[in-house]
Order: structure tokens, then C-alpha cells, then sequence
């Protein structure tokens, strides 16, 4: 456990020869805690395994209804294991593992069958660069909405 291995004694490392061939330190070696280079390889291999998981996240085309665009972000079930499954994300926390989209998107609900499915949405008329709703681009996309599903306003 990490308790038992906060524990272990300092650990030198050199990468220069005995100064006289026999002892076993040099005087300008340095000490590192082993927890410390445990825990800074498993930081490497969690950003390595994060990036791979990145490039294989996959976004769904918007659709959307009377109020409401929508997509869905599928993640690499590996990446999704380490979220939590109890809770919506925040857009920092989406954003944190890898999720690129533009403003204005909410993680609004959990799929319980498949969670590595991110479920987003924003409201009709949303301004992509600034993440707030536009009353002009709100207009135009309810009519739009209207006028494709023939419903009269």
C-alpha cells in the first residue's frame, strides 16, 4: 500500500562511478523518496494512457428539439472507468479528460446501461464562442425547428 511504501528508506541514485572505485556514493549524488518516483512514473503512465485515450473519443452529429441541441461523446471504456458514476461532470472535469467541443454544452444526464456515453446538451440559440444563449440565434433556431417539423408557431 502506499502507507507501507511512504516508509521505505531514501534511495540514491548516481549515475557517475565511485570516486575512488569503492565506495558506493558519490558527493554529488542526489536522494529521492522510492514513493516519489513511484507515484511520478504512475503520473506518466496515467497522462500517456489519458492522451491515447483522447484521439479515440468519438462525437455523435447535434440533433435537437424544441428547446434543446443535443450529442453524445462515446469515450474509450478505459478512459470512462475512471470517472465518476454517481454524478454529472462539471465542464472543467469533461473538459480535463480529453472532451473538446465548443461552449455552452451541459453533461445533463447519466446513461446508467452504457456511462462511458456522455450525454451534452445546450439550449437552441446558444453562441458557440462565448457559451451563452444569443436571443437572435434563438429566434432563428426555434423557427428552423419549426419550419423542419412543420409545426406552426
Amino acid at each position: 500500500s502506499l502507507q507501507t511504501l511512504s516508509t521505505l528508506p531514501y534511495i540514491t541514485f548516481c549515475s557517475q562511478a565511485p570516486i575512488d572505485g569503492k565506495s558506493k556514493y558519490h558527493s554529488d549524488c542526489h536522494s529521492a523518496n522510492l514513493l516519489d518516483s513511484i507515484q511520478s512514473t504512475f503520473r506518466l503512465i496515467i497522462q500517456y494512457s489519458i492522451m491515447s485515450s483522447v484521439s479515440r473519443i468519438e462525437y455523435s452529429e447535434k440533433y435537437s428539439d424544441a428547446n434543446y441541441e443535443y450529442r453524445h461523446v462515446i469515450l474509450p471504456k478505459e478512459l470512462s472507468k475512471t470517472l465518476p458514476k454517481s454524478r454529472l461532470l462539471s465542464e472543467a472535469e469533461w473538459r480535463g479528460i480529453g472532451v473538446q467541443q465548443s461552449r455552452g454544452w451541459q453533461h445533463y444526464a447519466i446513461h446508467r446501461p452504457e456511462q462511458h456515453i456522455l450525454l451534452f446538451r445546450r439550449p437552441l440559440g446558444t453562441d458557440p464562442q462565448s457559451g451563452k444563449v444569443d436571443p437572435e440565434l434563438e429566434r432563428q433556431a426555434k423557427e428552423e425547428y419549426r419550419s423542419q417539423y412543420g409545426i406552426r408557431a
